[in-house]
């Protein structure tokens, strides 16, 4: 399950997207994620559904790498959809006592798993094709603004850009930690919950301590080669917007207004 957790990577590849402005795809990232909680109706849902899968394939990300990250989320999923599913009005189709579950409750647990898995699908994307340098540089560049307000932009961006960064190499960490850890004779499959939780003891220690490591001697090296914050530094690469970006913008503006069109006249077909 560990080596299923994929977030946080990054796979460098020569498509469009992985061409694009790294500002424009985290924008773009943000809109369709709202696009998403705007669905209303089953054609908007498909409509959605089709993006996400065409995003996919523009990006030449392999699929089952996608799929991995869906896999373990896959519970928090299970459960968001069955507590959806006594959310609904109308005839209950089946009576538990006080909780019933009706057709619409059905609807809004199925909306509701999609919409899940379409989320983490777009967001995968956007670490997946973007590396942690333009991902930093991006998010500055957005958040440039809140520098009026006194803000350190600059250190956000850089320690939410590391902290994603180092999921990765964390889950790696966790896998040699268990692997030495069973080979030692430790038991961390078998038994309850209970008895699971308390195996993980001997790995948690462990990892905090090389997560710390990790952390210190990431600041020696950031301190070695004279890194005192965003104030007077420049860009090696200047970020440009070019038409590629404008043309995704179009798009998505126009798949926008598309699930508004889509709700709007099939805002009573679930």
């Amino acid at each position: 399950m560990i080596s299923d957790i994929t977030i946080g990577q990054y796979f460098p590849g020569n498509s469009v997207i992985h061409k694009m402005d790294s500002r424009m795809k985290i924008i773009l990232t943000v809109a369709l994620i709202v696009s998403i909680f705007l669905c209303k109706s089953i054609f908007s849902l498909l409509a959605v559904i089709l993006a996400s899968i065409i995003l996919v394939l523009v990006s030449k990300i392999p699929m089952k790498t996608v799929l991995k990250s869906i896999k373990p989320l896959a519970i928090i999923i299970v459960i968001t959809s069955i507590l959806n599913l006594f959310y609904g009005d109308g005839e209950p189709l089946v009576q538990l006592g006080r909780l019933k579950i009706t057709q619409d409750g059905i609807m809004t647990a199925v909306f509701m798993a999609v919409r899940i898995i379409v989320l983490v699908v777009i967001s995968s994307l956007l670490t997946y094709t973007t590396s942690p340098t333009e991902l930093t540089d991006g998010l500055e560049r957005i958040l440039k603004p809140l520098k009026l307000l006194k803000i350190d932009v600059h250190s956000i961006s850089m320690t939410m850009t590391i902290a994603l960064r180092f999921i990765p190499t964390l889950i790696e960490e966790i896998e040699k930690i268990m692997s030495a850890q069973k080979s030692r004779g430790a038991d961390m499959e078998s038994g309850g919950l209970i008895h699971r939780a308390k195996a993980l003891i001997p790995v948690l220690i462990p990892l905090f301590v090389s997560a710390f490591r990790r952390a210190n001697e990431l600041a020696y090296a950031m301190e070695c080669r004279c890194y005192r914050g965003g104030d007077g530094r420049t860009k090696m690469k200047v970020m440009r917007l070019t038409a590629r970006d404008y043309i995704s913008l179009a798009v998505v503006v126009a798949f926008f207004a598309l699930i508004i069109v889509l709700n709007h006249f099939f805002k009573n077909v679930i």
